[in-house]
């Protein structure tokens, strides 16, 4: 029993937004030390991620407020991903179909980063919408709550998924009626079943899965090889959010005895103070009735000799409090490596200014990107696969490259300035002999995304070499032929004489 006591009491020093820890350490509480290691199971609090999101939750009301900006910064900084392929009908089917997808893909990051864990599904379904009567078949962008995934099947040699289960309940009939769905999905059958009571057109079934792969993706985020499920970014700032709340609390509740102060009065004879000041009270006083002393509209009061009359002020627990809650707020900003202005800090503070974080937060986001890209590579290869099954299109290629926006929008001014710069000291490196034109166009085609390579193998795709022949010929023609216009209006003159 003791046992029991000790174990549960480790557990709830444990992080409150991971959840069922047993599967971590259950091969070494039953001894069993020869057997394999497990991928650990354990998933974040969906419930309490989602509270802190929304500052639902009574025990972190005044911390939690960080929550949000902290899953908004960063999935706002990242956008979303641009489809690219060589083949060109392959590019018009991606831009088509993934152009009403940007909200939901934009989705995707922020649940993932916010609970951890975001499944995608894509569906083929048979159009029966009115609005789109053009599409006899759309392919449906269905986000699916990590709850819903009861279990997930790997290959124990490419840990790639074999298999995922879904449960879902659902209710009918005015929520009279309840169904439980449990479908498991393969790359070769996807199978339906059914308990409760569901409505006659929903059955048991089995049936071959069409497309030959599993056509649902776990966007993971800050995945860990020894973990199944991903990690919420709120997981290691929630100690802090709760160590907020509850300074901030204690410091508010002090502030109800000190936001009104006592008056303190010092006198020699009571009576002759209440009849020079509140003759009222003195005259209930001496009926034996109960007397009550009102300050209002008594801005002078009139005292004798060594009498006086302060007011006591309890010592503010919230100034007490602030140098906790600033120490509490840098900790949330450095776990989170989230910049402070972010938070609302917009003017300069002794740590570092705004321009001195963003290069932090931009290195943050572009990891953030990495790890999402080879799904939504793989995304956009399943886009293509569907749609040449539906329609019998053939591609010359299904390799899909992701690409990026900036980060931050560029000074434009600050951009023309660098440009003048690097051309200006390009130039003299040149003329001096100190660097190759093929090390100075590579370099100079890092910020200007129009320039190529100095030099290609592709007939197709010519290297900037090319472009600068083509360009010095094309201008050497039209300085010879301000000439031949100069020679050809002297010949018309002389013909005309």
């Amino acid at each position: 029993m003791a046992k029991a006591n000790w174990f549960n009491k480790a557990i709830g020093e444990i992080s409150k937004l991971r959840q069922n820890i047993f599967g971590q350490f259950g091969t070494i509480l039953t001894g069993s030390w020869n057997v394999p290691y497990v991928l650990g199971g354990s998933r974040v609090d969906y419930t309490l991620a989602r509270e802190l999101y929304h500052n639902t939750n009574d025990s972190y009301k005044l911390g939690a407020g960080f929550a949000k900006p902290i899953i908004n910064t960063l999935s706002g900084f990242m956008g979303v991903p641009h489809f690219r392929c060589e083949d060109e009908e392959a590019q018009d089917v991606l831009d088509a179909y993934t152009a009403g997808m940007i909200s939901r893909i934009q989705r995707t990051h922020q649940l993932s980063m916010r609970d951890g864990d975001c499944f995608v599904m894509l569906a083929n379904i048979e159009n029966n919408d009115p609005l789109y009567p053009d599409e006899k078949t759309r392919f449906e962008f269905i986000t699916i709550p990590p709850e819903q995934i009861a279990d997930i099947e790997l290959n124990p040699v490419t840990r790639k998924p074999t298999a995922y289960t879904i449960k879902s309940r659902a209710k009918w009939d005015n929520g009279y009626k309840e169904y439980i769905v449990t479908q498991r999905i393969t790359a070769d059958v996807i199978t339906t079943q059914v308990e409760g009571n569901p409505p006659p057109e929903i059955e048991s079934e089995e049936r071959p899965n069409p497309w030959g792969f599993i056509p649902l993706l776990h966007f993971k985020n800050e995945p860990e090889e020894t973990e199944l499920y991903g990690t919420s970014e709120l997981e290691a700032v929630e100690p802090y959010l709760k160590a907020y709340h509850d300074v901030m609390l204690h410091a508010m509740q002090g502030s109800k005895m000190h936001s009104t102060p006592r008056l303190k009065i010092k006198l020699k004879d009571v009576e002759s103070f209440l009849q020079n000041n509140f003759p009222d009270a003195l005259d209930a006083y001496k009926r034996g009735e109960s007397a009550k002393i009102n300050l209002q509209g008594h801005e002078l009061l009139i005292f004798t000799d060594e009498e006086d009359a302060e007011f006591i002020e309890v010592n503010s627990a919230i100034g007490d409090a602030e140098a906790l809650l600033k120490l509490l707020f840098y900790c949330i900003v450095d776990v989170s490596e989230v910049p402070e202005f972010a938070f609302g800090v917009h003017t300069p503070s002794s740590h570092a200014s705004v321009k001195e974080q963003m290069p932090l937060l931009v290195r943050r986001v572009a990891r953030k990107r990495e790890m999402f890209t080879e799904n939504w590579q793989l995304f956009g290869r399943m886009l293509l696969v569907m749609h040449s099954k539906v329609t019998g299109k053939r591609f010359s290629s299904y390799d899909v490259a992701i690409t990026w926006d900036e980060v931050m929008e560029r000074d434009e001014k600050e951009y023309a300035d660098t440009i003048n710069t690097l051309t200006n000291a390009l130039n003299t490196a040149l003329m001096g002999g100190f660097i190759s034109i093929d090390a100075a166009v590579d370099l100079l085609s890092q910020y200007i995304e129009t320039m190529h390579e100095y030099a290609t193998d592709d007939p197709e795709l010519p290297g900037e070499r090319e472009r600068i022949v083509k360009s010095w010929l094309l201008r050497r023609r039209l300085e010879d032929a301000e000439g031949l216009e100069e020679q050809k209006a002297e010949v018309e003159k002389e013909l005309r004489a």
